[in-house]
């Protein structure tokens, strides 16, 4: 008699919460942060001290690094960033991502995601493949939200091309606050959707540029969870449409 085969163990088990971590970037800030708290509290300068608890806190905040799940699925563009949909737009490549060996010369469709400073900063890759290109560009510092920022403003550009040769590009724009633009992964490395690949300091926005035939699964004024909400499936356009209220 053939022996019973054991069931499939579950993809999923059972998941508590836990308080996230504050990511090794911000541990300076936090250091300092605290130290200058302490001191003020050994003055008894006790208005000061308050404010710089609710200092302490806010850093502590802002470079969380909380744990995502990632959806899988070959063809998902997940979100790099969490924030507000601010623009979905159709728009030529930028240079730095375009081109034969890029996204092409033709219009793609971006989508703009905004990170106020209350949100988690961290930015993850949108699909799992290989870095083709990481392109910095110096420049201003002007309303991470308007349009031309992704043209004026300080930058980084990344290409990933997955295993099926789709290629999808995004960008770190600095904001009016943030000032210095991190990244974690160089050309050449392997990286999964979902994987952290950078961070910027303080504010800021993040496009994403979706290749021809993909369009967003997600409509302006919706908020994304990086590393979690699905932005767009390549090869399908939904033309979504919804209103607030």
């Amino acid at each position: 008699m053939p022996a019973l085969e054991k069931p499939d163990k579950p993809l999923t088990t059972t998941m508590k919460w836990r308080f996230p971590s504050v990511h090794p970037e911000g541990r300076k800030f936090l250091v300092i942060a605290g130290a200058a708290t302490f001191f003020a509290w050994l003055l008894d300068w006790e208005f000061i001290t308050f404010l710089l608890v609710g200092l302490s806190i806010w850093v502590a905040a802002f470079f969380r690094d909380p744990i995502r799940t990632t959806p899988r699925g070959a063809n998902f563009v997940v979100a790099p960033a969490d924030g507000l949909i601010t623009m979905i737009e159709k728009v030529p490549a930028p240079p730095e991502l375009g081109g034969p060996d890029g996204l092409g010369d033709g219009e793609t469709t971006r989508v703009s995601i905004f990170m106020s400073v209350f949100d988690v900063h961290i930015n993850r890759s949108p699909i799992t493949g290989r870095i083709r290109r990481i392109t910095y560009v110096p420049g201003k510092f002007l309303n991470a939200d308007l349009d031309k920022a992704s043209e004026d403003n300080e930058r980084q550009h990344f290409l990933v091309e997955g295993a099926d040769g789709v290629k999808i590009g995004f960008t770190q724009i600095a904001g009016m606050v943030a000032r210095r633009i991190l990244s974690f992964v160089r050309e050449g490395d392997a990286i999964e959707a979902g994987q952290r690949v950078g961070l910027i300091r303080f504010g800021s926005r993040v496009d994403v540029y979706l290749p021809p035939g993909t369009g967003p699964r997600v409509i302006i004024g919706q908020r994304s969870i990086g590393g979690e909400t699905i932005l767009a499936e390549i090869g399908t356009d939904p033309h979504l449409a919804g209103n607030s209220q």
